[in-house]
């Protein structure tokens, strides 16, 4: 690559006018070139020390506790909440402030998993005396496979490139994008070994867009005293008094049992008072309408939305497994969560 000549204080040419100076996208395309080549460089470096990270972490009963100095420590952070965020419990250590009273959050049980693209990081160094005496392993990710923290650790995971992407060879960028995605496909291979489902990632991620996506019917449904729920001989009075205090636009009725026979809505209510002048006197029994439409509760709330707007309906009742009105979910619920 030509060496970027530096301008004389005075009477230095415009930037635009170097020859030497290369058009801000070419730097880019070589940037992202030499990241992407130091990824793909990890992969033959995979062994079975890998295999023995996964299995050490998951076997376990503690937490991943993350740590690393400067650029890595910033890597190690976004490690812990991946690793977090798919079902390996996991935090952030900073390794200065441990030795300084923070050791109390490593605790039996854990396992400790630290970036050093040196390996030589003396405030990781400084850890590793106190790991051997409380028991707590280390996985460690180095560039360099014959530094001290490599040497000591318990699993040593390879993080080598050949060049960072800075022009100057000096600003971590390339060791950097290597250990974020070394530390990604162990968050990912342990999410595989732990049987880790969309189910379990939804519970995890109740308020962001891709966790709401994948709440389930049940996750949503109003159930027991939120149920507008009338039996067959009720009253019309008393059904209608049910719909105004749940306030849903709907009752179910049900037999004795539980089991859903029919239900009113408020515009069937409405077509009533037009044709029925003895609305009042009648039972719910003879008013509704039925069969209701229903959604198993293990359902995504995606396909409750899309069965309420395929047939302009602002409900659906959700049977249990016993056939017995377990819930209701209205499409006000939906709606809050933006599933569209």
């Amino acid at each position: 690559m030509t060496e970027r000549p530096t301008p004389a204080a005075a009477g230095a040419p415009a930037a635009g006018s170097d020859p030497a100076r290369r058009a801000p996208r070419e730097v880019a395309r070589e940037v992202l070139r030499t990241e992407a080549a130091a990824i793909e460089g990890l992969v033959p470096q995979l062994d079975e020390r890998f295999d023995e990270a996964v299995e050490l972490v998951r076997g376990r009963p503690g937490r991943v506790v993350c740590s690393g100095m400067g650029k890595s420590g910033l890597v190690m952070k976004k490690v812990a909440a991946t690793l977090a965020s798919t079902g390996t419990p996991a935090l952030f250590l900073h390794p200065a402030e441990a030795v300084h009273g923070d050791l109390g959050m490593i605790v039996e049980g854990d396992v400790v998993l630290a970036a050093s693209f040196s390996g030589a990081t003396e405030e990781l160094v400084r850890l590793v005396p106190t790991l051997k005496r409380l028991g707590v392993p280390l996985v460690m990710m180095t560039g360099n496979p014959d530094s001290p923290l490599a040497r000591h650790a318990d699993i040593h995971l390879s993080a080598a490139i050949d060049r960072e992407a800075c022009p100057l060879n000096l600003a971590p960028t390339a060791s950097t994008t290597a250990t974020l995605a070394l530390g990604d496909a162990l968050a990912m291979a342990l999410l595989e070994a732990r049987g880790f489902t969309r189910d379990d990632f939804a519970r995890l991620h109740p308020a962001g867009s891709l966790g709401r996506k994948l709440l389930r019917v049940r996750d949503l449904m109003h159930t027991g005293e939120q149920v507008p729920r009338v039996t067959a001989d009720t009253p019309m009075r008393e059904a209608i008094d049910e719909m105004s205090r749940k306030k849903l636009g709907i009752t179910a009725v049900t037999d004795e049992a539980g089991r859903l026979l029919s239900c009113i809505s408020d515009g069937d209510l409405r077509r009533l008072l037009e044709h029925d002048g003895e609305l009042l006197s009648r039972t719910a029994g003879e008013c509704g309408h039925g069969p209701p439409r229903t959604i198993a509760g293990g359902e995504l709330a995606a396909a409750a939305l899309k069965e309420m707007e395929d047939n302009r309906i602002t409900a659906l009742f959700v049977p249990g497994d016993d056939g017995a009105l377990e819930g209701i979910v209205h499409l006000h619920d939906l709606w809050r969560l933006e599933l569209f």
